[in-house]
């Protein structure tokens, strides 16, 4: 995998440790509306999201006959928060509430997971000739389902940083 990439993966989600790391559990859980999901649940959201990818790349890698896709502007899409992304159910966060810690634990065991993949793969320029239908982008090249990772954590960092503002939480 590329550095940037791994540099990227390893920066988003070190900040968004850092967004939560300082909560208390009632912050950690706290809705300002029912329609609304906690950070809690953003972050577990977050967790479900990373291991449906790792599924998602270990399946695509054993297809055969997949082409290269185009390439999209995933950044793009993802990190403009004017455009609403309904989760697939799959990804939907569990509504329990959750301690700060077992978070933290269950995002660091998931990158974890994810990390040790990544390195087996022998020969990375696989990842951008097959790819895999994703429920908000589309079919995508699977070097870009690793990429979508941490975009997908920037757009939610913004999120937690908004509901921080609207639950009264002090920087």
């Amino acid at each position: 995998m590329n550095k940037l990439v791994d540099d990227n993966l390893h920066e988003t989600r070190n900040n968004l440790v850092k967004e939560i790391i300082k909560l208390s559990n009632a912050q950690f859980n706290g809705r300002p509306d029912m329609n609304e999901w906690s950070i809690a649940q953003v972050c577990h959201h977050l967790v479900l999201v990373e291991e449906a990818s790792l599924k998602a790349i270990a399946w695509g890698l054993k297809e055969t006959g997949s082409t290269p896709k185009e390439r999209k502007n995933v950044d793009t899409i993802l990190l403009n928060r004017t455009k609403k992304l309904k989760a697939p159910k799959i990804v939907e966060p569990d509504v329990e509430p959750f301690e700060v810690q077992q978070i933290i634990d269950l995002l660091n065991e998931s990158r974890k997971k994810l990390m040790t993949f990544l390195n087996t793969i022998e020969d990375k320029s696989v990842l951008a000739e097959k790819s895999v239908m994703h429920p908000a982008l589309g079919e995508l090249p699977l070097d870009q389902w690793i990429e979508q990772i941490y975009l997908h954590e920037q757009r939610h960092i913004e999120q937690i940083n908004e509901l921080k503002l609207l639950l009264e939480v002090s920087p």
